[in-house]
């Protein structure tokens, strides 16, 4: 394997105009053949290759995120909140989570570097938002990983008691194989685990256990409305879960063809994505499967079994339980597949922005950051917890964790999107001359970012209640909110960073870099094609 350490300034040539970039921390490329203000291409794109294609993009923000979250963690959602809790819960968080992936689709199709909104957050807020988040990315990652391999080695007692810990192993190692291959490769195996778990989702059906049980939980024994809106409100961090990570489409747009355009296309479809694959999955699932049921997956952490996997065994069916559940499997481990890449994504960004070890700068000869993929690995680790805990308690208490880690990044993502909106305001700057204008902005991005700080700030609210203290779901609820804040004020103190006045976000230079960089139009879709809606 060889070493090709990315950042090299006596090998690399600058704008003029670079100094418009803060910190200068993005280099762009120059052709030698052109005047010294025609930017050309950012650096790193020299060094990444940009082996996803258009299908693999929308084929992982399509499903990339349909994990445990949705096969597995929706069972606690339907026992504490019944369907139509679970439902209006994935509904809700499903509607603001739109508003992520708009933003965020529109600020990558202008700026598509790896670590997305990490990148974003350096040079159109302040590098203090940059470094803070980017180690709440990294936290995320570190945790949803082994969360990922924990979900799967609960999945496999399905069908094995062999211990957890040899699963976790032999996941782990296949995701770090898939990660130090070709990018292409990776969206190979994506595309094909995505379509699986399409094709698990399209197959339910059934209608029953509206009336009985019911359609909410009298949750912690509280009857009435009062129970049944306590019930409905604990879905909030099923939801989050299920839906964390669904605004990765951006992650890797170095390593994305044509990434201008492929980005938007994926992110235009956010609304049908979560409509039918998320609402209608919950929706099925709680007609199919009683809120009741021993079965489900509960905060006892004694029983292990997916509610897509309950519905099926309840009907009698004796095959299909045992074929759903090895769908669920790949689905599990393709979502930390995600994670890892993600991950290490997240930290060659930092690294490229000065906040992390440059050592994670170095990629192989695949173009692949090999350092960083195998660092974010070593935390599978974590995933050891269940030899002298439940597995299904462990899972939960790193669902919580994700989920706030969660919370805060698209409360960033939104807020980094508005200082670049108000920014093209006070600048005179049309958004018609970016890439890609995301429609219902800035108000999408405003509700989004007010309902996530509601559901920060009350995402624990159980433990508040007399009688129902405990500490293990206070800290998980609430630890990453004084991480964030002193990763970002320590930040700020030491290195004395401010924050980027409206009139001087670099909007216009970027622009440029767009410019300079047409891509190739689209092919034209022909025949049968035009009516492909997962992947053209």
């Amino acid at each position: 394997m060889s070493d090709s350490p990315v950042s090299d300034p006596e090998k690399q040539t600058y704008s003029a105009d670079d100094e418009g970039v803060h910190n200068g921390s993005t280099p762009v490329y120059v052709d030698e053949g052109l005047g010294e203000s025609e930017v050309v291409e950012f650096g790193e794109t020299k060094e990444l290759k940009r082996g996803l294609h258009q299908r693999h993009i929308q084929m992982i923000a399509l499903a990339g995120t349909i994990g445990t979250g949705l096969f597995l963690g929706s069972g606690k959602a339907i026992a504490n909140g019944g369907p139509l809790g679970a439902l209006l819960g994935y509904s809700f968080v499903g509607i603001l989570v739109i508003g992520v992936v708009l933003s965020i689709a529109e600020l990558s199709a202008l700026l598509p570097l790896s670590g997305a909104i990490i990148r974003h957050a350096e040079h159109f807020v302040d590098p203090a938002l940059s470094f803070a988040q980017g180690w709440n990315s990294i936290y995320s990652y570190l945790v949803s990983l082994p969360a990922e391999l924990v979900a799967a080695a609960v999945i496999v007692q399905f069908w094995s008691t062999i211990n957890s810990a040899v699963w976790i192993t032999v996941f782990g190692l296949l995701l770090v194989i898939s990660n130090l291959l070709f990018i292409r490769v990776y969206g190979e195996m994506e595309f094909t685990f995505a379509s699986l778990k399409i094709m698990l989702i399209i197959g339910k059906y059934g209608f029953q256990y509206w009336r009985n049980p019911g359609p909410f939980v009298d949750y912690l024994g509280y009857t009435g409305s009062l129970g049944h809106f306590m019930g409905f409100w604990t879905t909030f961090s099923n939801a989050v879960y299920a839906y964390s990570g669904i605004e990765g489409i951006s992650m890797a747009a170095a390593e994305t063809k044509a990434p201008r355009r492929n980005i938007p296309i994926a992110a235009k479809r956010i609304f049908f994505r979560v409509v039918i694959f998320y609402v209608l999955s919950i929706f099925m699932v709680g007609l199919i499967v009683p809120s009741n049921d021993k079965d489900l997956l509960r905060s006892t952490g004694t029983a292990a079994e997916s509610p897509f996997v309950l519905a099926a065994t309840n009907a009698g069916i004796k095959v299909v339980p045992s074929i759903i559940n090895f769908v669920v499997l790949t689905s599990a481990w393709s979502s930390g597949n995600s994670g890892l890449l993600g991950g290490s994504r997240t930290l060659y960004g930092m690294a490229r922005e000065g906040h992390a070890p440059k050592i994670f700068l170095r990629t192989n000869r695949m173009g692949i950051p090999y350092l960083a993929v195998l660092s974010i690995s070593l935390f599978i680790c974590l995933g050891y917890m269940t030899l002298s805990n439940s597995s299904s308690t462990v899972f939960g208490w790193l669902q919580d964790l994700v989920s706030v880690s969660a919370l805060i990044g698209w409360m960033v993502i939104c807020t980094v999107y508005l200082r670049f909106y108000y920014g093209c305001k006070r600048q005179g700057i049309d958004r018609s001359e970016l890439p890609w204008k995301a429609p219902f902005q800035p108000y999408i991005a405003w509700f989004s970012l007010c309902s996530f700080v509601v559901l920060l700030l009350t995402g624990g609210y159980v433990t508040f209640i007399h009688g129902h203290w405990d500490d293990e779901t206070f800290v998980s609820s609430y630890i990453n909110i004084p991480i964030f804040f002193i990763l970002y004020f320590g930040y700020k103190f030491v290195k004395k960073t401010k924050i980027i006045p409206l009139g001087e976000i670099p909007i216009r230079h970027f622009i440029d870099v767009a410019n300079a960089n047409p891509e190739p139009p689209a092919k034209p879709v022909t025949g049968l094609r035009r009516f492909n809606i997962l992947w053209e």
